[in-house]
């Protein structure tokens, strides 16, 4: 189960219904902590992506949460050199 903003707990079921509950909005104390919790976790190498989906949030919004938190984001990665063309 994945923790909620407040700490409580919330099971596979809340997130994948997409209830009321998880689109509440959240005081800038919730959101802070979040951002905090989040920061954490990605600096330890949790993509954007896991986090999203383990709290039940969009993709944009932990980006922008991350972004606003002042998280220094990581590149897409893969190869990034161009191919010598013919």
């Amino acid at each position: 189960m994945a923790a909620t903003p407040d700490g409580s707990e919330r099971g596979e079921d809340a997130r994948a219904a997409g209830t009321a509950a998880s689109r509440r909005r959240m005081s800038a104390d919730e959101r802070s902590a979040l951002q905090q919790r989040l920061g954490a976790r990605y600096g330890e190498g949790s993509s954007i992506r896991q986090l999203a989906g383990e709290e039940g949030l969009s993709y944009g919004f932990v980006h922008r949460l991350l972004s606003e938190g002042g998280t220094a984001l990581r590149g897409r990665g893969g190869s990034t050199r161009r191919r010598a063309s013919s």
